[in-house]
């Protein structure tokens, strides 16, 4: 097999020869997503040919996967119950739309599933293939909710800080993260950036609970200056995972909703990382208390096991699209494909036949939260967030005055490296880390983590300290 070639099936076993073969195609052809196009001209991609259970691995390497991938694959890798559901629908049924009224039994039972769960009312739900096609979606929906009610001028959406919510034109341009909407010139005029909850980064000196009502009530402010009248939705992630697990105070998410309602304006609930069990609830919405107008699904959908996402709306939207709209011109080829919609209902049937939902919120999340919170006087360590198996660790230069290292200093990005040669990943994110593990996890996977991190932490405060950083 060492004269592999371009086109050729990849074999079980890669030797020396064969993964630098695979490394160099990859360099020379392969567009990687948000990478430095110059990164793979000064060392090969970094090549991953298994993965099982929480690890990932390679040739030389085993690593406990503290992300989950990209905090989606939350029943584990290599599942043969997952391979043989995969196996079983393709030989039955490779692939068929569900355009013009055409449905199948996986996309029905889907819906069906997901409405149940949802508890927003008799939900409708579409299915696309990434959350930001399922934001797009949303978004797209609210225009036409508000069309048919007759306020067409109410298109404005209004968006946070540090958000994120995909990589489609609209979807990006909904970012929080500027380099995503310069790079391109993305800047859209239907869009508003109000502040996030982040309360070490912006509370200025107020009590949790009371910050969480003042971010809620700065998002009404946008809304009061742009114009209600004028706004059609907005949108934000229960946690916003990308920017550092921003787990907001208690008091934010209920007082959003009310002033949302109040102002006549639409609720999006961005649970592509929360949804299907991340927080210990099947939704975040759940955990935080309070109900959306609609609601984006995704990662945890399926597991990763194959692509899917779902946008979901309210009985109450649904009926007026549902009665005024007429033919729904959208769609795309592989909505609902049969494969990913069975695995979506097979990994659903997973969390609910082995607990997994309820081991978060009862056993490995309390233990996970233990292990994390450990880490919180630490030199280096500002805030630690957990809720669920979710974590965000604050990176700090001074925790009393809140003070951060200089972004070009790149320590989070030190720490991460630091764990990964300890043979744990997690997730640099611009002075903080990230960490969302399979629900699968064990204790003692949980230790090793924990003292990867602690070692890391260690191994670069003491450089800091010596070149007079610290």
């Amino acid at each position: 097999m060492n004269q592999l070639k371009a086109g050729d099936m990849i074999p079980d076993t890669l030797d020396e020869t064969l993964t630098a073969k695979l490394q160099g195609w990859d360099a020379q052809h392969h567009l990687h997503p948000f990478t430095d196009t110059q990164t793979l001209t000064k060392a090969p991609p970094f090549l991953i040919d298994r993965a099982e259970g929480c690890y990932i691995s390679g040739a030389g390497f085993r690593i406990l996967d503290a992300m989950a991938g990209l905090g989606c694959v939350n029943i584990g890798y290599g599942r043969a119950d997952m391979a043989e559901t995969a196996r079983a629908v393709t030989e039955r049924m490779t692939y068929y739309h569900n355009f013009a009224a055409v449905a199948h039994p996986y996309g029905a039972a889907l819906a069906g599933t997901i409405a149940d769960k949802a508890g927003m009312g008799q939900a409708r739900v579409f299915f696309g293939n990434s959350g930001s096609e399922a934001n797009e979606t949303l978004v797209k929906l609210a225009w036409a909710y508000w069309r048919i009610k007759g306020k067409p001028e109410k298109r404005m959406i209004i968006t946070r800080d540090y958000a994120y919510h995909g990589s489609g034109i609209f979807s990006a341009a909904l970012n929080g993260n500027r380099s995503m909407i310069d790079n391109f010139g993305l800047e859209h005029p239907d869009i508003a950036h109000g502040p996030a909850p982040y309360w070490f980064r912006c509370s200025e000196g107020m009590a949790p609970p009371e910050f969480g009502e003042a971010a809620a009530d700065a998002i009404g402010a946008k809304i009061d200056a742009v114009g209600a009248d004028k706004v059609a939705a907005v949108i934000a992630e229960p946690i916003q995972g990308t920017a550092g697990a921003i787990i907001p105070p208690k008091t934010y998410w209920p007082r959003l909703e009310t002033i949302c309602r109040e102002k006549g304006v639409l609720l999006i609930s961005d649970e592509v990382v929360t949804g299907f069990g991340r927080t210990g609830h099947w939704f975040a919405k759940d955990a935080f208390g309070y109900t959306p107008d609609m609601m984006t699904l995704a990662k945890g959908l399926s597991s990763a096991y194959a692509p899917i996402s779902a946008a979901v709306i309210s009985g109450e939207i649904a009926e007026v699209l549902h009665g005024e709209m007429g033919l729904f011109q959208h769609g795309y080829t592989t909505s609902a494909h049969p494969v990913s919609a069975a695995l979506a209902l097979k990994n659903i049937d997973i969390l609910e036949s082995e607990g997994l939902v309820n081991r978060i919120r009862s056993d490995i999340g309390p233990y996970f939260e233990t292990a994390m919170r450990r880490l919180e006087m630490h030199p280096l360590v500002g805030e630690v967030r957990v809720m669920g198996l979710m974590c965000g660790i604050e990176i700090a230069k001074d925790r009393r005055a809140r003070t951060q290292y200089p972004a070009e200093f790149l320590v989070d990005e030190h720490i991460s490296n630091a764990c990964l040669r300890r043979g744990v990943i997690l997730r640099a994110v611009g002075n903080a880390l990230v960490l969302c593990p399979p629900f699968i996890i064990k204790q003692k996977e949980v230790d090793t983590i924990a003292a990867a991190l602690k070692e890391a932490l260690d191994e670069i405060y003491a450089a800091l300290k010596e070149q007079g950083y610290a």
